[in-house]
């Protein structure tokens, strides 16, 4: 999921120019945060911290509240500015509303049984009678950079955990996609959002750079390539860092799998928000026995599927490209498919006239020699592969360096699950895809070189957190080892005492 990397260029005078995917019209100038600006941001967000990690939970769920209200009341206003620096549909654009409303009420609803103190009954034969408690403390400043493909969802709404723990952050939205961060800013503000508790970085490189070397913990959504960038960084400061990286989501589907439902799956999946999710469809491997009918069904599917502007609610299905250089890694894709001896059914061309639009394409005939088996793709490509039983897809599909989701298409739930165990990816939909993201109660991250750490669930919000164990906070034995002077005497008891417990 590419994040970091910059696609529109900085204006003169510290200026960023936003343009509209789907028209190439420039839309505004936006001012960009220099590393100083930074600096200061973080000095500031470290001062304004404590009184907000102080207010407590119920103080912070308020504020969230507040912003829930406020994303609803704007919601037409919000769609409208995502659809025009992304390029995405207007129901693209209403999922992310959803999604980030869902994610205000949860979190500020589940934060502090989350991160309520823990007691711990010990083993040790050395803390008998004490007690062992586990208490959560806010990390202090969280930088959270975020991808151009979902700047509500995959940005703000990774910084809602964050603020929820206790924590002061600083997001920095894509470069692309700026516009969305500033509403954010407006929200919070509107919400009683404390001074210096939420601030915004627009930039690029520089700006990325002086966020990761500023703050205690940083939380990017983006590329692999960038996220190695970005965790090299921060270990310069030994700053920890959680990654949610590429893609590339195979999906099985079985010989007794319901062909219709497979293929609208397949189809919405794959060609949902134009294909640039980091857990789109990006491959399918079918059986034998209902393959011809499986690529007929998504082919009729697809052709049907209409392209253009999101001019209105419903009028399209499928939006622009929104990171220029992602048209000409969709086209390299296909080229090299069409070149190695593969076929495209439908699509297959970027489409001429204003705005970045590549056509929803279905390939056939294709194999792991090509780019568009290996590499993320992150585009409307639905490449399509015929395998001869579950074992093959099965090897297939674990066959990447990528592991961050599947799916798998089957009648029968047990064998499905069964499957769902033997890839290597850190989720797995039965008969459904992408359903994951919105389940807040389970952690969602990638194996392999998808990701380090997860988000949502209880580690969601810890990772936001230090531990700090504390051991003895409960009345003292009348007699323990400590009661002895350190001499000969208590080093003798001490290996009886050890004899006894390990039998040695």
């Amino acid at each position: 999921m590419p994040g970091m990397t910059a696609t529109t260029a900085p204006l003169q005078h510290g200026r960023l120019g936003v343009e509209d995917p789907a028209t190439g019209r420039l839309i505004q100038e936006v001012p960009v945060a220099s590393g100083d600006a930074v600096r200061e941001m973080a000095s500031g967000a470290r001062q304004a911290r404590r009184a907000w990690a102080e207010a407590g939970f119920s103080a912070r769920a308020e504020v969230f509240a507040a912003a829930r209200r406020w994303l609803i009341a704007n919601q037409d206003r919000v769609r409208g500015v995502i659809c025009s620096e992304t390029g995405k549909t207007h129901d693209d654009a209403q999922v992310e509303v959803t999604v980030a409303a869902q994610s205000f009420a949860f979190w500020a609803r589940h934060a502090e049984k989350y991160l309520a103190d823990e007691r711990r009954r010990t083993a040790s034969p050395l803390a008998f009678g004490r007690r062992v408690t586990i208490r959560y403390a806010p990390v202090g400043v969280v930088g959270v950079i975020g991808p151009w493909n979902y700047p509500l969802v995959n940005a703000f709404c990774d910084c809602v955990p964050a603020l929820m723990a206790g924590n002061a952050v600083i997001m920095k939205p894509s470069e692309v996609t700026p516009l969305t961060g500033l509403l954010c800013k407006e929200m919070m503000d509107a919400a009683g959002a404390p001074p210096g508790v939420f601030e915004l970085a627009v930039g690029a490189r520089e700006t990325g750079e002086a966020l990761v070397d500023e703050v205690d913990f940083v939380m990017f959504t983006g590329s692999t390539r960038t996220g190695q960038a970005v965790m090299e960084r921060a270990a310069r400061t030994l700053t920890p860092v959680s990654l949610e990286l590429g893609g590339k989501d195979p999906m099985i589907v079985c010989a007794d799998a319901d062909v219709e439902r497979a293929a609208n799956a397949a189809a919405y999946y794959g060609l949902n928000n134009a294909g640039q999710v980091c857990i789109s469809v990006e491959r399918v491997y079918v059986e034998a026995p209902i393959y011809d009918e499986f690529v007929g069904r998504l082919v009729e599917n697809v052709k049907g599927l209409r392209q253009g502007p999101p001019t209105a609610p419903g009028e399209s299905e499928v939006g622009a490209i929104t990171s220029p250089p992602q048209v000409e890694i969709i086209d390299a894709h296909v080229r090299d498919a069409r070149d190695k001896g593969a076929s495209v059914l439908t699509g297959g061309r970027a489409r001429n006239g204003d705005g970045r639009f590549y056509e929803p394409t279905v390939i056939v005939g294709v194999d792991h020699t090509m780019a568009c088996m290996r590499d993320e793709t992150f585009g409307p490509t639905i490449p399509v592969m015929r395998v001869a039983d579950t074992e093959e897809a099965i090897r297939l599909a674990n066959d990447s360096r990528y592991g961050l989701q599947a799916s798998v298409f089957s009648r029968d739930r047990s064998k499905a699950a069964a499957i769902a165990r033997r890839l290597e990816c850190g989720a797995v939909c039965i008969n459904d895809a992408q359903v994951n993201y919105t389940v807040f109660d389970a952690p969602m991250g990638g194996w392999k070189t998808s990701g380090v750490g997860s988000r949502h669930g209880a580690g969601g919000i810890r990772k936001y957190c230090k531990t700090q164990t504390i051991v003895g906070s409960g009345p003292p034995l009348k007699r323990d080892l400590h009661m002895f002077p350190y001499t000969p005497k208590r080093s003798r008891l001490l290996a009886a005492f050890a004899k006894r417990v390990y039998g040695r």
